[in-house]
């Protein structure tokens, strides 16, 4: 019995992180009351100034909890930013909220119903009770990834993200999308999957849509296409889902050992410093989110500048890290090593005492900087 309690125990936070919301929307659009989940970040009550972009899941159902699954998990390592995912359930309403005209192939009665509660219902009611940010996303499984295509085509779409998962493409919308896409004035992301295994009409219909992507010549948007070996119409969700998450936020992600190699080999890359300043701008720009440069991506860059000896970076890249981290020891350190390097052992002493009761980062802490510190006064004798 004390063993099932302390099994009990551990799983309650588990639990706590993993349950949705759930809420009841009584829809004038609609006519009818709509159930949607919804999960927050796990650190959204603490961080209190923050704003998370939304991804929004049709067929939440049975569609939400991977989608969600896979948000908390990515965000937790920092490989995309901690998102809102909302999921509109769909039992017994599916086919009337994807509904399409038979002539012009645009949604009708319940379809076009669907179209105006999602954009004008449920977005601003998120907007409104959550901290959201501008960048949102759309997610749906054939028929209804085919209906997301709909928001695509507005004068401002509502998405900046659309994951389609093994679309049943209207009639007419292969040449829609391309258009779309081919001539959007704004970033959008745009990512599609099939599987080797896939119903046979969808699989044909959604290679012929990729290969005509091919064709696409916009800069500012980023397509992407899986064929999955193995998978069928159903199981294929669960690998699109990770990988369209790891290709629309790959310019998020922490520096990785990859990255790290791939800059010291590129000899066009000689300003790490600004490649570390362009990535976050890019951040910035693209999801329209402000963070502050992570430590160790910092740490990443400062051992390609060292390994370079590129001193004057170093010095930059000191002065940013006080500016964004001054509770942390890591901008006295840098620049430590920065005066160290210049043949100013004094100075690097003062920043390396100052950094000593500072937080410490990584392989940084109070034992290394007074490591620091006696071999300064052993190469130096200060």
């Amino acid at each position: 019995m004390k063993t099932n309690l302390l099994w009990l125990l551990l799983l309650l936070p588990i639990i706590a992180i993993s349950q949705p919301n759930y809420k009841t929307i009584e829809s004038k659009i609609l006519r009818q009351k709509r159930d949607i989940k919804i999960q927050l970040p796990r650190n959204y009550g603490s961080n209190t100034e923050k704003t998370y972009p939304v991804i929004y899941v049709l067929d939440g159902d049975y569609l939400f909890e991977p989608v969600a699954g896979n948000v908390d998990y990515y965000s937790y390592w920092e490989d995309m930013p901690e998102a809102i995912v909302v999921g509109i359930n769909q039992v017994g309403a599916r086919s009337g909220d994807t509904s399409y005209d038979q002539s012009n192939y645009f949604p009708v009665d319940g379809g076009a119903d669907f179209f105006e509660f999602l954009g004008m219902e449920l977005m601003p009611l998120i907007d409104e009770e959550y901290r959201t940010a501008k960048f949102s996303i759309a997610v749906g499984h054939d028929i209804t990834a085919n209906f997301i295509n709909y928001y695509l085509f507005k004068e401002n779409p509502l998405f900046k993200g659309y994951i389609n998962l093994s679309p049943d493409y209207a009639p007419e919308m292969h040449d829609r999308i391309f258009n779309a896409l081919e001539f959007s004035e704004q970033k959008l992301w745009y990512y599609t999957a099939t599987g080797s295994q896939d119903i046979e009409n969808l699989r044909e219909d959604i290679k012929t849509f990729n290969t005509q992507m091919g064709e696409l010549t916009n800069e500012l948007v980023k397509y992407y296409y899986n064929d999955f070996k193995n998978q069928n119409h159903y199981n294929l969700v669960g690998k699109a889902i990770p990988s369209a998450l790891e290709q629309i936020f790959a310019i998020y992600r922490p520096v990785t050992q990859y990255d790290y190699q791939q800059l010291i080999a590129d000899e066009n890359v000689t300003d790490y410093y600004e490649y570390l300043e362009n990535k976050y701008e890019e951040i910035k720009e693209l999801y329209e989110l402000e963070i502050k440069v992570r430590p160790n991506d910092i740490l990443g860059i400062s051992n390609a500048i060292i390994e370079k000896e590129k001193w004057d970076q170093l010095k930059d890249l000191a002065k940013l890290a006080e500016k964004e981290h001054p509770e942390k020891m890591l901008g006295n350190y840098l620049m430590g090593v920065y005066y160290e390097k210049e043949g100013k052992p004094k100075k690097a002493m003062k920043e390396y005492q100052s950094g000593y009761a500072k937080e410490k980062v990584a392989f940084l802490n109070q034992d290394y900087m007074i490591q620091k510190m006696d071999q300064i006064k052993a190469d130096f004798g200060e």
